[in-house]
């Protein structure tokens, strides 16, 4: 497992498994090979979505979201 938290606060916003992570090193791009942080908005949500990612994941990034539309999250081992 591993743990997401926001960029800038550092808050707990959920979990993922390794699985999921894969999924997202493959969907999503990272700034550098090594990073461990993203940076998603609405638009990309629906990407994922489409890309048949966990419901259970994207309802935790839109609520951490909250009324933003770009959410900057870093990922670390649980």
């Amino acid at each position: 497992m591993v743990t997401l938290k926001e960029k800038n606060s550092n808050r707990w916003i959920g979990t993922m498994s390794f699985a999921q992570l894969k999924f997202f090193n493959e969907e999503l791009k990272e700034d550098h090979g090594n990073d461990q942080d993203y940076r998603i908005s609405r638009a990309t949500l629906v990407t994922l979505k489409q890309r048949d990612i966990a419901p259970e994941i994207t309802a935790i990034l839109e609520k951490a979201m909250g009324n933003d539309n770009v959410l900057e999250f870093y990922w670390i081992k649980s």
